[in-house]
């Protein structure tokens, strides 16, 4: 089948957090960061299809860590630091420009995902945006795929699906979708390349 979309994931591939993601909280939380910051990641994961209240969460393991950080103020110097990547950006309108539909696939809790669509271009540049917290399901639940398929208007095989994290790539695969493994550090070249293969150019 014909490839006539291209799904890009968010984290490590269209954006990533200013700094890094331990490094920009270091200031916040000192030597505890990469340990604090893990336990909130793990906590937030069952918000991601929509439910609960993720500052709230925040401020429970700010708490349970016994450090006098407002939670919003956190969640601004991380998951809202964000650095979008122009060559990403680039290429999605180059693939637009070329006539393949263009989508995005992310998973986000509602307070990330609220910020995302005011503060970068996604809304505008993307056909369909598919948000976690929207869907009720997040990667790499191969339900996602089957929903984002059917958002989009495609059959799977008609969607080639770009995310940095294996277990989502190999879900995307299991319902017929083509997925590369790839991420900002591996560089542009190479996600050309990978596209390339597929018979997917941008313009």
């Amino acid at each position: 089948m014909t490839i006539r979309h291209v799904l890009f994931d968010a984290d490590g591939v269209l954006q990533q957090v200013r700094g890094g993601f331990f490094t920009s909280a270091e200031p916040l939380l000192g030597e505890r960061t990469r340990e604090i910051l893990t336990v909130a990641s793990e906590r937030e994961r069952p918000l991601l299809t929509g439910d609960g209240d993720f500052l709230a969460v925040l401020g429970d393991v700010l708490r349970d860590y016994g450090v006098g950080v407002a939670p919003a103020e956190l969640f601004a110097a991380v998951w809202q630091n964000l650095d979008a990547s122009e060559a990403s950006l680039d290429l999605v309108r180059g693939l637009r420009a070329a006539g393949y539909g263009v989508h995005l696939g992310t998973n986000q809790a509602r307070e990330r995902a609220a910020y995302m669509r005011s503060a970068l271009p996604y809304d505008e540049l993307f056909d369909v945006t598919l948000y976690s917290c929207d869907l009720g399901v997040a990667k790499p639940d191969a339900e996602f795929f089957r929903t984002a398929a059917a958002k989009i208007g495609a059959e799977p095989g008609a969607i080639l699906f770009v995310d940095d994290h294996s277990p989502n790539v190999e879900s995307a695969r299991s319902v017929g979708m083509v997925a590369v493994d790839w991420r900002l550090a591996h560089g542009h070249d190479t996600l050309l390349r990978l596209l390339a293969e597929q018979g997917v150019a941008p313009a």
